[in-house]
């Protein structure tokens, strides 16, 4: 209900002059002061600052402010900045209202006096909602100790240990019969060539020993149920890794936090079928090569090879098969592979073709430098065919320096082939309820400010699940997720979404609509009495449910009827 005082503070921010080189924020301010309710109008640079949040704080206590409104940049990236600071007033955070000046106004206009007139009519707009805006209380829940590692590769290695070392459960979810994932498939890592053997197996002797790490090999995750704090997480195939007895047919973990460290797919370079990948013996795969080099042995139809021709980009920058991302990791192989089969076989001629090289990470670029003083040949061309001429392969490329066409025999070929999402990519982002980008890898929350974050909370990412990486990059996200959760393990509560969905049981039909739409799964129908109630931890406030209900029974908090409304009378003035 509309209070007859609202008694509103508005305060326009400068944004340095991100804002106030488009919009007269003076003449902003003088509107805003003659809105009704509005007791005060500031403006100032920088809002989101010391002084500027000082200056909230300072005129809810002396103006004895109901509600204040700002207008700045968008809420999604200051929003807890000034609930707080209104909160540390004495004005309920959930009274704070943002009008976006800056992405939705300045930066989209040149023309000042438009941008001026839209900076004020999203005031107006703002003004006009904040006059209906209701107070909400925090809620906190309860959090059940532990986390669910999905994937027993490096990054979920990584994470249970950094969970089980601060002393809480982990209980890794793998589904092959071993752990260490791809780099288990490795023969040496860049840049100093170190042997895999002589790190990954003492990691996995650790997770193995680690008395709170439970691993559940050739297991998959066939149900997630509940909430950050709360998950109730149903494994198929729990069978331990120290037992002995027939696997149970499934299990329920419940555990508080959730890590996604499912990696990723190698591309399948029979999808390029011109480079005569599972026809031509002397063609072979970056993976293929690892092993190759393991075992020593080199040879081709028993013949030690003279010329070797790496391709890099393989399912990689290549828009017409989807995958227009760069792999990060395929460049650095390459280097590496064709340094040791230098090392290897010095008689030979190692040729490297390549659109561009990329050396991501440390001494990535003396590396690089590295293999081409050991003798590898690099040569900027794209590779169209290979075929088959006698005992030996042929590659067709255009020199991209010398703008010609050129033919380069080999005796062998090693396509590097690049990252994609897996497979099965899909059922995990619907067992989470986790969005995925184009390229079909799983989406952060935030790029920069919430890289190992995802749109479920206490549900976080690690390792190439999320994007190509290489491995200390993999390694680094993973305690990255593992800190993240941490966070409620350790504080022993979560804040859930206060602006949820509310149920007029009155009202109520029972049809189900907000059931069969919700995507966080909040709402069910009472078996009881036959009408909708809403799982207020489970909700986030999304306002599907509210746009389908037919009966109006359901009603989103913080965008009320009657506050969406205030917002349209206001635009149209």
């Amino acid at each position: 209900m509309m209070e007859s005082r609202p008694r509103i503070g508005v305060y326009i921010c400068h944004c340095g002059t991100n804002i106030a080189a488009t919009v007269d924020v003076e003449q902003v301010r003088e509107f805003a002061q003659r809105l009704p309710g509005v007791v005060i109008a500031r403006n100032y640079t920088y809002m989101c600052s010391e002084p500027g949040q000082s200056l909230i704080k300072q005129d809810c206590q002396e103006l004895e402010l109901k509600r204040v409104v700002v207008a700045s940049c968008s809420p999604r990236m200051h929003e807890p900045t000034f609930r707080k600071a209104a909160h540390e007033g004495g004005v309920n955070p959930y009274r704070v209202e943002m009008a976006n000046i800056r992405e939705q106004c300045s930066w989209v206009h040149k023309d000042r006096v438009e941008a001026t007139q839209k900076a004020k009519a999203l005031i107006a707009s703002a003004v006009a909602k904040a006059t209906w805006l209701e107070p909400l209380e925090d809620r906190q829940v309860g959090v059940t100790a532990g986390a669910v590692i999905i994937g027993g590769g490096v990054a979920g290695l990584a994470a249970a240990l950094d969970v089980a070392d601060a002393g809480f459960p982990a209980y890794i979810v793998e589904q092959s019969d071993h752990l260490g994932g791809r780099v288990a498939d490795l023969n040496r890592t860049f840049p100093e060539l170190e042997p895999v053997s002589a790190w990954l197996p003492s990691v996995i002797e650790r997770v193995q020993a680690h008395p709170n790490i439970t691993v559940y090999l050739n297991a998959h995750v066939e149900e997630v149920e509940g909430f950050v704090g709360n998950f109730k997480v149903q494994v198929a195939g729990c069978k331990m890794q120290d037992a002995t007895s027939l696997p149970l047919a499934s299990c329920v973990l419940q555990v508080g936090a959730i890590i996604v460290a499912t990696g990723y797919n190698v591309f399948d370079p029979q999808r390029k079928p011109e480079f005569g990948y599972g026809r031509y013996p002397q063609v072979m795969t970056t993976l293929e090569m690892e092993k190759r080099l393991a075992e020593g042995d080199l040879t081709i139809n028993g013949k030690v090879p003279k010329d070797i021709a790496f391709i890099k980009c393989v399912g990689s920058r290549d828009v017409q098969l989807g995958n227009p991302y760069c792999s990060r990791v395929c460049c650095m192989v390459s280097a590496k592979q064709a340094r040791l089969l230098r090392e290897q076989l010095p008689d030979s001629r190692v040729t490297v073709f390549y659109i561009d090289v990329r050396t991501f990470g440390k001494r990535g670029e003396e590396f690089y430098d590295e293999a081409r003083q050991s003798g590898v040949l690099y040569r900027r061309g794209n590779v169209s065919e290979v075929y088959r001429r006698g005992e030996r392969v042929v590659l067709r490329v255009e020199d991209t320096f010398l703008a010609k066409t050129l033919e380069h025999e080999a005796d062998l070929v090693v396509l590097a082939v690049g990252m994609e999402s897996r497979s099965d990519a899909q059922d995990i982002a619907a067992l989470l309820k986790l969005p995925r980008s184009a390229d079909g890898f799983f989406l952060e929350a935030h790029p920069k400010l919430r890289p190992v974050d995802t749109a479920m909370d206490g549900v976080f990412l690690a390792g190439c699940c999320q994007g190509p990486k290489d491995i200390p990059d993999t390694i680094a996200q993973a305690k990255a997720a593992a800190s993240s959760a941490l966070i409620p393990l350790i504080r022993g509560t979560v804040p859930v979404e206060s602006a949820t969905a509310i149920v007029d049981s009155e009202l109520c039909s029972g049809c189900g609509l907000c059931v069969d739409v919700c995507p966080f799964g909040a709402p069910a129908l009472d078996p009881l009495w036959g009408v909708s109630v809403v799982n207020a931890v489970l909700c986030k406030g999304c306002g599907t449910c509210a746009a389908v209900c037919p009966s109006k029974a359901m009603r989103l908090q913080h965008f009320t009827p009657e506050q969406i409304l205030a917002q349209v009378d206001a635009l149209v003035w």
